[in-house]
């Protein structure tokens, strides 16, 4: 087992721990990643993107899609059978499952589909306006004299 010490990057930085605390989850991982169900993360704009699970054999009532604390969190519960069935070959799974996915800042899912076997969730990302770069432009000429708010409306 590797253990990785990300000491080093809490002193060079502000504000990242979060992604050190990440990553140091990630590495430090014993259980192995599930397989099940199978799933595709496509790009799909330069701000969109898509999530398509394989979902064959469960209803849109048996699947839960939740964003909580950055994580994106899709289940599925199957309901019981109402009678018994006897399988000459059982291949389909229908086991119960979640499945988390870690997602970024300011990534928002707008919606959910269930088609053919398969649920997609469309995310985009959407930066806020204070975050997005901007130009400053430059006056020529001698700085102005910066005045007080205080000052505007007192009396003499």
């Amino acid at each position: 087992m590797r253990h990785y010490d990300f000491g080093p990057l809490y002193r060079a930085t502000v504000g990242f721990d979060r992604v050190a605390d990440l990553m140091d989850r990630v590495l430090s991982s014993d259980m192995p990643n599930p397989s099940y169900p199978p799933y595709n993360i496509e790009k799909t704009s330069e701000n969109g993107y898509r999530i398509s699970i394989a979902v064959a054999g469960f209803t849109a009532d048996e699947l839960s899609v939740e964003v909580k604390e950055n994580a994106l969190i899709i289940a599925a519960r199957k309901a019981p059978e109402p009678q018994e069935r006897t399988y000459l070959h059982h291949g389909i799974a229908t086991r119960a499952f979640e499945r988390r996915f870690a997602l970024a800042d300011h990534l928002r899912v707008t919606g959910a589909t269930h088609a053919d076997g398969m649920l997609h969730l469309d995310l985009v990302r959407e930066v806020p306006e204070a975050l997005k770069p901007r130009r400053i432009e430059i006056a020529k000429g001698a700085p102005k004299a910066i005045e007080a708010e205080a000052g505007e409306g007192a009396a003499v």
